[in-house]
């Protein structure tokens, strides 16, 4: 019979809130191990514990491992050692304690020594009872069942001593003891607090009262850290956790003990001196502000760019049209067209571009086009129906006043089209169809993709969600699981980066509509809340997006971006015609997206994983088209007639992709870090036809046939859908089963060129757009394929078109690839008064990469479903394990009950 309670010790205050067994125990973000100084012999008296004061130690991470035990062991631990041997209290050994073991392969290590530490606790406590004394049990209301307190046994030091001598082993020399710097991957887009901090910080840098009121916050974003940076977070400090990155040998690189600080970038306006500035601020201590401390910001750099004019902003277009709309003479003129009421109008600035000496950056400029509704008072009225022509207005954005002015030629406003609207039935004049049925996409067991964060998991694909008000979507270090062959990457970063619409009609104002979407008002700025059932269907997680307004608020857009699963028809099928036996697969897609608003369009942007290894960039046009209006009985040949007195002048869409590739990337070492070593090279494939001759004598022949691209010059290339023209990126260290380099492929879709002649102003700024593929060697710093600021910029060519003037070599060298592809827009009746949506884009492919079809092991589906009732309206995502957590437990509990069973009847002493 167990001896009965004692006084508890003051080492176990009673004070300590107890955690009840069934509640959640997940392990804590910075774990901590209370080790309690050596005992004396003559020195274990109650009164004297508190004397000890514990030193706590902060681990690396809080493993997943033992968050599944944790309802087991609960609350605060002791572990002292004493004569004999360590005296633990049982309450929560695996909650806190860890051996600081890194990467998933050493994951299991760890759990099977907690493991192990438990089991023989409880075999010692109960094998040798006559070992409990008074010092070692806990009081009641520190152990979680008050009826039966547990008694803390004693480990002999030899057991403890092989215990660590395995640790050893198994974690070969040079595994150091690693701290937690932060919670948030280097990758992970700023955070609301992250972003209040660097723009206070900033503010409190300025110089006197006046310079702090005159700052405009353009864009607050994320300054991404060195790849090597990304590769040690990747290894020590975050998922995907990789051991691959452990140094294996004797005296190794020291692995440093935390990752540095977050730093964020800063485009700041100086509203009363017209100057841009760029700043670098390191996010020390942001969390303080949370708790209602200060704010720990520093400034690391700052730098004025001069003869620039940043991104325009929301809160500028809004003052631009009320300006507009204040000013006399425009009121004037819009009463000559019949329009008293200023609320009918709609006044969107445009950018000016760059045309010639008087668009030049030293005045931030716009040029609004001008449109008029019908009624006031609805909201939802297609303004775009009536577009305002004849009347000049130039706008000076930084002091809000109209500087140019003057009514050239009246044209009379379209007449208001019936068919101009585009909401639900009788409120456009209409009647909705009946005979669509309901659609329900249901998952009765949850999605398939698991998120941690920003972190995903779907069908051995995994990456990481970032998000910049420039680019919206960024997907980063892409790779796929393997089987034996393990994780490998594919991509260091997927974005797109610029988007240009050029039109083609060279009168007043159409001319001048040559739209830099991204570089002049931003993607992610402009995207908007997705609506479930609407933008997605089916089991759903959304992530937030924040940024600063333009006097530096903090905004969140919740829901901006989309991930969800989706059926794709079928991934392949084969019947033998002898048996009738079958088998087939359906095909299934991991989508992530958002969708933006630009004044008048809308872009929805996609990147879709399959099972086979494919990734498909999309993106979807619709919106309303961009109108002018006409004279009676006039036409014009540069657009289509879409109602009397109204047309859609032909235009292009354009945009680029820039992909960081990785193909195969292996962890290295150089100079006492972490870096990733990326061999690529590229080549361009193109279909021939055999001459007729004796190779050829059926003439049927053809083959492919590869061209290296050595330089960044020779990279320079379009599209050739005669030839089948693709490109590939392989990986020159790494082989497949053949012997083949190992690789993924830019499948080009539907393409265009600008339909303009080499000297259109719009080209100056857009260089980039004359071809459809460059490549360039990876520099830092080379984000955007026309420049940083391509607002009003006067330098010709600046971006890609000078980047590659280097001649960089692409042989044994990081490489990025930018791909240009657009669509050339005739519009048609159809497409009023609400476009339905265009698709675009490209894929990237696998090309002996794997070994066979990856897509072989995927398992048929069930050919019915139990019907469920109703739809829930959310997912249950789960949360990803730092590892295979099953796998872990059962190995973990082999080990321990063996060295149970062989060490456990030995005497402790």
């Amino acid at each position: 019979m167990a001896p009965a309670p004692k006084t508890a010790p003051p080492c176990c205050d009673s004070s300590d809130p107890v955690v009840p067994r069934a509640a959640s125990a997940a392990v804590p973000a910075e774990a901590e191990v209370v080790v309690v100084q050596d005992w004396k012999a003559g020195d274990r008296r109650a009164e004297n514990q508190p004397k000890k004061q514990a030193a706590v130690a902060p681990l690396i991470r809080a493993e997943p491992s033992a968050n599944m035990l944790a309802d087991l062991f609960q609350t605060k631990e002791i572990v002292s050692s004493g004569p004999g041997g360590i005296h633990c209290a049982p309450r929560s050994i695996l909650s806190n304690i860890s051996f600081n073991v890194p990467g998933k392969a050493l994951g299991s290590l760890e759990l099977w020594l907690k493991a192990l530490a438990f089991l023989s606790i409880h075999n010692s406590y109960r094998s040798h009872p006559e070992k409990r004394d008074d010092h070692e049990i806990p009081p009641p209301d520190c152990r979680g069942h008050a009826d039966n307190p547990p008694v803390v046994p004693i480990l002999p030091f030899w057991y403890i001593i092989l215990c660590f001598r395995v640790t050893g082993m198994l974690m070969h020399i040079g595994v150091q003891t690693m701290l937690r710097a932060q919670s948030s991957h280097p990758l992970d887009p700023l955070s609301a607090a992250e972003i209040a901090v660097a723009v206070a910080t900033v503010r409190a840098a300025g110089a006197t009262p006046e310079v702090r009121d005159s700052m405009r916050f353009v864009e607050v974003v994320l300054l991404e850290p060195e790849k090597h940076v990304v590769a040690l977070a990747d290894a020590y400090f975050f998922p995907p956790f990789q051991p691959s990155l452990l140094p294996r040998i004797k005296g190794g690189p020291i692995i440093p003990s935390k990752l540095p600080p977050r730093r964020a970038r800063l485009i700041v306006y100086n509203k009363k001196s017209n100057e841009t500035s760029i700043w670098i601020v390191e996010l020390t201590e942001v969390h303080a502000t949370t708790r209602g401390g200060h704010h720990r910001g520093k400034v690391v750099s700052t730098e004025v760019v001069r003869d620039v004019q940043p991104p325009m902003d929301a809160e500028e277009y809004a003052e631009c049209e009320a300006v507009v709309k204040d000013y006399p003479p425009f009121r004037e003129s819009m009463k000559k067209r019949g329009v008293e009421d200023m609320d009918l109008l709609m006044v969107d600035a445009w950018c000016v571009g760059y045309h010639s000496n008087a668009d030049a950056p030293s005045r931030r400029l716009a040029k609004p086009l001008i449109f008029c509704r019908t009624e006031s008072d609805c909201p939802m009225e297609n303004g775009y129906a009536r577009p305002v022509e004849g009347i000049h207005v130039l706008v000076d954005m930084q002091n809000m006043v109209v500087i140019e002015f003057e009514d050239r030629k009246f044209v009379p406003l379209p007449p208001a089209d019936p068919l101009r609207n585009y909401t639900p039935g009788e409120t456009r004049a209409g009647v909705d169809r009946s005979d669509v049925k309901p659609l329900h996409i249901i998952q009765p067991e949850g999605p398939s993709f698991r998120v941690n964060g920003h972190y995903v998991e779907w069908q051995k694909w995994n990456f990481r969600i970032g998000f910049t008000p420039r680019e919206g979507l960024v997907i980063h270090s892409i790779a796929y699981v393997d089987g034996s062959r393990g994780r490998r990457p594919v991509a260091h970063r997927l974005s797109f980066v610029e988007m240009v619409v050029p039109y083609g009609d060279p009168n007043e104002p159409h001319y001048r509509k040559n739209a830099f979407d991204a570089g002049e008002d931003g993607l992610g700025k402009n995207a908007h809340s997705l609506k479930k059932g609407c933008d997605c269907l089916g089991y759903i997680k959304y992530f937030d997006a924040h940024f600063t307004n333009f006097t530096g608020g903090v905004e969140t857009t919740e829901n901006c971006v989309c991930l969800h699963e989706e059926d794709c028809g079928i991934l392949w099928k084969h019947q033998d015609w002898r048996t009738g036996l079958a088998e087939g697969r359906r095909c299934r897609r991991l989508t992530v997206s958002f969708i933006c608003t630009v004044a008048n369009y809308e872009y929805g942007f996609f990147w879709h994983f399959y099972q086979d290894g494919k990734i498909e960039a999309e993106v979807k046009l619709t919106g309303i088209l961009s109108l002018g209006a006409l004279q009676p009985g006039e036409t014009r040949k540069y657009g289509t007639m879409i109602a009397p007195g109204l047309y859609a002048p032909v235009h292009q869409h354009f945009f680029v992709a820039r992909m960081d590739m990785a193909v195969d990337c292996k962890p290295g070492e150089a100079y006492n870090q972490i870096i990733l070593i990326v061999p690529h090279l590229v080549v361009e494939v193109n279909v021939k036809v055999e001459e007729p001759g004796k190779n050829n004598i059926h003439n049927n022949a053809f083959y492919a046939e590869e061209t290296l691209l050595r330089s960044e010059l020779q990279a320079i290339r379009d599209c050739n859908p005669l030839s089948g023209r693709h490109w590939i990126v392989r990986n020159t260290r790494t082989v497949n089963r053949t012997g083949q380099l190992t690789g993924y492929k830019l499948i080009p879709g539907s393409n265009c060129l600008p339909l303009a002649g080499p000297e259109a102003k719009f080209l100056r700024r857009a260089a980039f757009l004359k071809h459809n593929l460059w490549v360039t060697q990876y520099a830092r710093g080379e984000d955007f394929p026309g420049g940083e600021f391509p607002n009003q910029n006067p330098r010709v060519g600046e971006g890609l078109a000078t980047w590659v003037k280097q001649n960089r070599s692409l042989e044994e060298t990081d490489i990025v690839l930018w791909y240009v592809f657009g669509i050339t827009h005739v519009p048609r009746l159809e497409d009023w008064p609400v476009m339905p949506v265009e698709h675009i884009g490209f894929m990237l492919q696998p090309h002996g990469f794997f070994n066979c079809s990856p897509a072989v092991d995927v398992p048929p589906s069930a050919c019915e479903l139990d019907a469920k009732e109703g739809d829930k309206d959310s997912a249950v995502v789960k949360p990803i394990p730092n590892g295979n957590f099953l796998s872990d437990l059962e190995l973990s509990l082999v080990v321990g009950f063996a060295f149970v069973f062989i060490f456990g009847t030995f005497d402790g002493d």
